[in-house]
């Protein structure tokens, strides 16, 4: 069984790698410091990106993933999904047995198995810090983003959480400002189908709609701001939305049909006055998520 103490001797971690410096990853470092983390940051990146962190003061250092690793206590994948699964899957035979690994990825069911497939050498925790911007990269990333966000933790089993690095991951989370959330990853993707990745899509839909049928330069003259309100989300990459999508197909699938089944309520309905309890229910939760 690998070592999950703090490191030989150690009452806290002294070095942190960051693989995929970006908005996230970014944001993550930069929140750290701000909290008073007085260790050590490495940055994996592509070259113009790790120049512009180091500008910036987000790491203190670029790296390799191997060296990165071999050095690290607290290894933080924030790379597109796609691209946590394949570092999963080579990472255990470059890290320290004492260490950490744990993810930023939006979806968890894939990572959480491969996580517990591939990582055998030192402890993997899964997680998913529920903030962020239609922008990307690390010339977004600042200290505040998670302040006030829930950021979930899907461990495989709860004694996970029970480990000395996964406390000091706990205790960090709360020092960003952050509130952790300990979920089942299989129902972490369930949820996040209808809390974000449903809102995703329908605001793609949205605006791609209004693309198709409104065909005069003047058009878009005629909106207030409900449109520009409802298509926020449309402004993401579909890049970023890529693997999400795909590593939760089968939750995102019934979200989608459960809104086409309102859609069609909806249709059905204009003309009468059973849209009132629909209006009242959404209300309700509009008024309960702005609380």
């Amino acid at each position: 069984m690998p070592d999950h103490r703090l490191g030989r001797g150690k009452s806290h971690l002294n070095t942190i790698a960051i693989v995929g410096v970006g908005l996230i990853g970014g944001s993550f470092a930069l929140a750290l410091r701000k909290a008073g983390f007085a260790g050590r940051i490495l940055g994996v990146s592509s070259p113009a990106t790790l120049s512009q962190a180091l500008e910036r003061g987000v790491v203190d250092e670029g790296a390799d993933l191997a060296s990165a690793a071999s050095r690290a206590d607290l290894i933080y994948l924030s790379q597109p999904v796609g691209r946590i699964l394949d570092t999963l899957h080579h990472i255990d035979g470059l890290v320290q047995p004492h260490a950490l690994i744990t993810d930023a990825g939006s979806t968890k069911g894939q990572i959480a198995a491969t996580g517990r497939k591939m990582v055998r050498r030192c402890q993997f925790l899964g997680g998913h810090p529920l903030a962020g911007k239609e922008k990307r990269g690390v010339g977004e990333a600042e200290a505040g983003l998670f302040e006030g966000r829930t950021y979930v933790l899907t461990p495989s089993v709860r004694k996970e959480m029970e480990t000395a690095a996964a406390r000091w991951l706990v205790d960090w989370i709360g020092r960003i400002g952050a509130i952790p959330f300990v979920v089942d990853p299989d129902e972490h993707d369930r949820v996040v189908a209808f809390t974000s990745h449903l809102p995703q899509l329908a605001s793609t839909a949205l605006a791609a709609t209004v693309a198709a049928n409104l065909d005069a330069p003047d058009d878009l003259r005629i909106a207030g701001p409900g449109l520009t309100d409802s298509t926020r989300l449309a402004l993401s990459a579909y890049e970023l939305w890529r693997d999400i999508l795909a590593t939760n197909a089968d939750a995102i699938e019934q979200a989608l049909a459960a809104y086409i089944q309102e859609l069609d309520h909806l249709r059905e309905n204009l003309r009468s006055r059973q849209l009132q309890e629909e209006f009242q229910r959404a209300a309700e939760l509009a008024a309960r998520l702005r609380r």
